[in-house]
């Protein structure tokens, strides 16, 4: 059994973890067709986990309690090793704690642990961040799946659509060096379909910042299609890289860039997860392969 990579296995699918960053690097629908974009030059990673924070801090600055840290996009969990907890045929569970390191960055303890399920038609992730600490924990948690765009190679990218379980009327968000812009923008999703295209992300990412739905399909007119369902992230981010690339992120969030004139204590950030010592927050996530489309 590798100490790097896990494999696990139902009905057909298959997905592959990896001990950096607990990642999942592999998707695999029956018959074998990937899913999951695969770390090409357009962007060198799979679907990292973004934690303490999501997005970026102004300045790249944490402030606690009269003391600055530095603390860059996104975080430091995507980029360290977990511990293996356990593993089995279709189960693993991944843990990550602080150490000198994190606490450098981050002066909080923490234990982070991902647990993943595969079924035979679905992978379901289940992220508990606890506070084992003697204060109060601030953190954010995102999730940052890449899927390949088209899932079926040779169709047409236009030809593909995020469908959402609810109509979102709401305004998106936008950025600016990386922070939250201070006015929203009007959606470019008709009643609960977004049509989608290279040119929607030329000005970066699109963000919903209170959005109706806890699942949105990924589908195409031809091919697979995935449904992204989510139990206790607060966001959604959308994205794939301005000037146009072979996939698009679908991505479920509990907190958010900081805005642009935002610079106060870590702990007012705004969407921050607030975790009193000795308990935690779980969220919970679901990519389900639906191969009849």
């Amino acid at each position: 059994m590798s100490d790097d990579l896990h494999t696990i296995s139902a009905g057909g699918i298959a997905a592959t973890i990896k001990a950096d960053g607990a990642e999942l690097c592999s998707l695999k629908a029956a018959g074998g067709l990937e899913l999951l974009w695969q770390a090409g030059a357009a962007w060198p990673r799979h679907a990292p986990w973004l934690f303490p924070i999501v997005g970026r801090l102004k300045d790249d600055h944490l402030h606690h309690h009269g003391r600055t840290y530095r603390l860059t996009q996104h975080g430091f969990a995507r980029d360290l090793r977990f511990t293996w907890l356990t593993r089995s045929a279709d189960t693993c569970v991944l843990q990550l704690t602080e150490d000198e390191t994190t606490l450098a960055r981050y002066p909080f303890p923490f234990r982070l642990t991902l647990s993943y399920r595969i079924t035979a038609d679905a992978l379901d992730a289940v992220i508990e961040v606890a506070n084992p600490g003697a204060e109060v924990l601030p953190a954010s948690f995102g999730g940052h799946p890449a899927f390949n765009w088209p899932l079926l190679p040779g169709q047409p990218k236009e030809s593909y659509r995020l469908i959402f379980a609810e109509p979102e009327p709401a305004p998106i968000r936008r950025l600016t060096g990386g922070l939250l812009r201070p006015q929203p923008e009007p959606t470019p999703i008709e009643g609960g379909v977004l049509e989608l295209s290279e040119r929607l992300f030329d000005d970066d990412a699109v963000i919903l910042d209170r959005p109706a739905s806890r699942s949105v399909r990924f589908v195409g007119t031809k091919g697979p299609a995935l449904e992204l369902s989510w139990d206790n992230f607060h966001q959604l981010g959308l994205w794939s890289k301005p000037g146009g690339a072979p996939f698009l992120c679908i991505e479920p969030w509990h907190g958010f860039a900081s805005p642009t004139d935002f610079a106060g204590e870590f702990a007012a950030k705004p969407g921050i997860m607030q975790i009193t010592p000795g308990s935690a927050q779980t969220l919970s996530c679901r990519i389900r392969i639906d191969s009849s489309d």
